[in-house]
């Protein structure tokens, strides 16, 4: 069966190209790739490309004339076949302290799901999560790939603020607050990391196609980093990504 792809303007200078509804890391990678022929072609004048589920959004420079034309050009470049410089993808080790201070819906989701605490962190930390997409916030990665037994509704009613660095589940769905915020998701733990600084070249260090780890460590780990960090001598471990 031929993948469908949809084209809609948003106005006369977006253009949303849509692919099947689902979370899915084999869209994603087609995602990606038409991406990356857009920036290889430079057949059209962008300011941003924005990765979403099963999307990718094109900003463009000046406002189109004509959406047909622009729509032409689109379907073309998706159709070629051309060898793109690949992206190199990394798994990023990021630390996070699953102590119930931190953590402070671990016991009703152990409650609510009969598992243990241990059994929930145990769940969490042995995937690897592939980050989709980049939103919501600055520096929030929507990760794919958590267990089944960790699929938690959100909160019926969200927090006024969750605290940046909270780690926390929500639906199918898990990912990190990269700073102070409203937010509805189940929280499990913190990471000292910064997931946005916007003094970096890159604010973000991670981009849609890595992966994420997490690694338990102890509260006194976690106040250690801490150190670390705020003296600019710490940095987040990462591995080169299997193609």
């Amino acid at each position: 069966m031929d993948k469908i792809i949809t084209y809609k303007p948003f106005g006369n200078q977006i253009i949303l190209v849509e692919w099947e509804s689902k979370i899915d890391t084999s869209i994603l990678k087609e995602i990606i790739r038409f991406k990356n022929k857009i920036e290889f072609q430079k057949k059209i004048l962008y300011t941003d490309l924005i990765v979403g589920y099963n999307s990718l959004a094109i900003k463009y420079k000046k406002p189109f004339l004509d959406f047909s034309i622009e729509l032409e050009i689109l379907k073309s470049i998706e159709k070629i076949e051309i060898q793109t410089e690949r992206d190199t993808n990394f798994i990023f080790e990021i630390p996070v302290c699953y102590d119930v201070n931190f953590g402070i819906d671990l016991e009703e989701i152990s409650a609510k799901s009969g598992l243990s605490i241990d059994k929930i962190i145990k769940l969490h930390s042995e995937r690897s999560y592939t980050i989709f997409f980049i939103g919501f916030l600055p520096g929030f990665l929507y990760l794919g790939g958590l267990s089944e037994q960790l699929f938690f509704d959100r909160k019926a009613n969200p927090r006024i603020q969750v605290e940046k660095g909270s780690v926390a589940i929500g639906g199918q769905q898990t990912g990190v607050y990269p700073n102070d915020s409203a937010g509805g998701w189940n929280v499990i733990g913190k990471t000292p990391i910064n997931f946005f600084d916007i003094e970096n070249v890159n604010p973000c260090f991670a981009k849609a196609g890595d992966k994420v780890k997490f690694k338990p460590v102890c509260i006194d780990e976690f106040h250690q980093l801490e150190k670390e960090i705020k003296a600019n001598i710490y940095q987040v471990l990462k591995i080169e990504a299997d193609a």
